[in-house]
């Protein structure tokens, strides 16, 4: 008899966010895929015994290629097993969860999804910065800083470069020098407050508050590595960590190029 696969968002990391249907799922399976974003707080929670199947993928290190995860997934189900398939933040926010549903419903195989508080929700929630606020922002964008096997980043930069909107990037790391140089070039502010959180929601959380025109050697300095967000846009202000007295700094400096910055742990 045909299993089924359960497309699980994790959420950002903390377990107290999941979903009650997300852990639901998880405890009816007795076979768990997931990704390397998925905490080991949430992995914890899979009952005992079940098994466990890691397919994380990082930058430029793809130890078990997507193709291979179909297989696994509908090799899992046709065993007759209930897979819960796991993944960090939601399944249809760069998870490629449709990709995975595709797949599966090729080869007859149901699917049912529990979706997650993705990860530019759960900053937010962390760190009290809004992604819209009346007066600053009217609107939030989120986009990938990666490209498939290092492609171009091929974005619409001048729509990006908006003032008026909130802007999230995922997996902008390795490719932070570049997106801050092309929304500048478009006419966004050098100064234009940016947060950069790592691990989100996590006891591992790190936050780094900066400005556009220097977000990409503060995030070196700083030694914040992936999984990192990045939001850009003037409702980073409203983050009780960034004082009046920083936002006083910021406007000072800015004609010299120079910026304050804040690092929290």
């Amino acid at each position: 008899m045909t299993g089924k696969v359960f497309l699980i968002g994790a959420g950002p990391g903390d377990p107290e966010l999941l979903t009650l249907r997300a852990m639901r799922m998880l405890q009816a399976a007795d076979a768990v895929v997931f990704d390397r974003l998925v905490s080991p707080e949430i992995l914890a929670l899979a009952p005992e015994g079940v098994l466990k199947v890691p397919v994380g993928k990082s930058a430029d290190n793809h130890p078990v290629p997507q193709e291979r995860i179909n297989k696994i997934l509908v090799d899992l189900a046709l065993e007759g097993r209930t897979v819960a398939r796991l993944k960090g933040g939601d399944p249809l926010i760069f998870g490629r969860g449709s990709e995975e549903a595709e797949h599966l419903a090729a080869h007859g195989i149901a699917v049912e999804y529990a979706p997650g508080i993705t990860a530019a929700q759960g900053a937010a929630a962390a760190t009290g910065v809004p992604l819209t606020h009346r007066g600053l922002a009217t609107g939030v964008r989120y986009v990938t800083g990666h490209r498939q096997a290092n492609g171009t980043l091929d974005l619409d930069w001048n729509s990006l470069a908006s003032a008026e909107t909130t802007l999230v990037v995922y997996m902008g790391v390795a490719n932070m020098g570049q997106i801050a140089m092309r929304l500048v070039a478009e006419g966004l502010s050098e100064t234009t407050p940016v947060l950069a959180i790592a691990n989100a929601t996590t006891p591992r959380e790190k936050r780094l508050f900066s400005q556009l025109g220097r977000i990409a050697l503060d995030v070196r300095d700083a030694e914040l590595t992936a999984p990192v967000l990045f939001v850009i846009g003037k409702v980073v202000t409203l983050s009780a960590e960034w004082s009046a007295q920083d936002l006083k700094s910021l406007m000072t400096t800015a004609d010299s190029g120079a910026a304050g910055r804040r690092i929290h742990a």
